[in-house]
């Protein structure tokens, strides 16, 4: 059963968000302060509607010269489960709020886990993705 351990109390201001992890799960955080980087999965709550669960094929980050693919080969909040995935800068740690920079979860968005960022099991520069994937919106 999924549960959710925080949720983001603001976003994206100047460039910080905060998150709140719930005090029965403040204990988990211990020496996550050690890394510079942490993968945030969240719950897509503005989009977990039947209708955006339901979308298989989108065009990725709507931009008009992408090519229309499944949803599992983009990054699209509209997917039969609303799980979005960040790896953001941790910031600051003071208790069980965490400043990060560079998530893109919106304020209200359900926190389903944390992880610390792995260089060397997270990161392949090498790895091969369509032209269309290689620039950001």
């Amino acid at each position: 059963m999924l549960q959710f351990i925080g949720v983001v109390e603001k976003a994206n201001e100047r460039g910080v968000s905060k998150v709140r992890i719930f005090d029965e799960f403040s204990e988990g955080l211990e020496g996550l302060d050690t890394f510079s980087h942490i993968i945030i999965l969240y719950w897509f709550h503005l989009r977990a509607t039947e209708e955006r669960r339901r979308v298989l094929k989108v065009i990725p980050m709507g931009c008009a010269g992408n090519p229309k693919v499944g949803v599992f080969t983009s990054r699209s909040p509209s997917r039969p489960n609303s799980i979005g995935l960040c790896v953001a800068e941790l910031v600051k740690l003071e208790g069980n709020i965490l400043s990060v920079k560079g998530l893109d979860a919106f304020e209200g968005s359900q926190i389903i886990d944390i992880k610390p960022y792995l260089p060397r099991i997270d990161a392949f520069p090498e790895a091969a993705v369509p032209q269309w994937a290689r620039h950001g919106p």
